[in-house]
């Protein structure tokens, strides 16, 4: 499957085999039970995070991957949003720490 994440003015778009978003259903569930709890989005706790919201907390694991070249954690996030929402489109990261101001577009 592919995610087009775009940072920026750049657009990539992730390759991230079938395997990796079957395999990894454990972490992904994991991932899930960490924020069951509720997550710090930039300025906000959110208490109990939607699925979009979810996605834009992972989505910005993934903007950390992305700029540290750590392409093996950034294709498991990328897997983790593919599985979370498969009719994703497009991934605008937001860079300036506001977690929540990440724009998620389905197809």
């Amino acid at each position: 499957m592919e995610l087009k994440v775009i940072i920026g003015q750049d657009e990539y778009t992730l390759n991230v085999p079938d395997e990796i978003i079957a395999d990894a259903g454990e972490v992904f569930d994991r991932m899930d039970r960490d924020m069951d709890g509720g997550w710090q989005m930039g300025r906000n706790w959110v208490a109990e995070p939607s699925v979009e919201d979810r996605i834009k907390i992972v989505g910005d694991k993934l903007l950390t991957a992305l700029e540290q070249e750590d392409h093996d954690f950034g294709r498991v996030m990328a897997a983790y949003i593919l599985s979370r929402a498969p009719h994703i489109a497009c991934l605008r990261l937001d860079t300036s720490g506001e977690v929540s101001s990440s724009e998620v577009q389905y197809r």
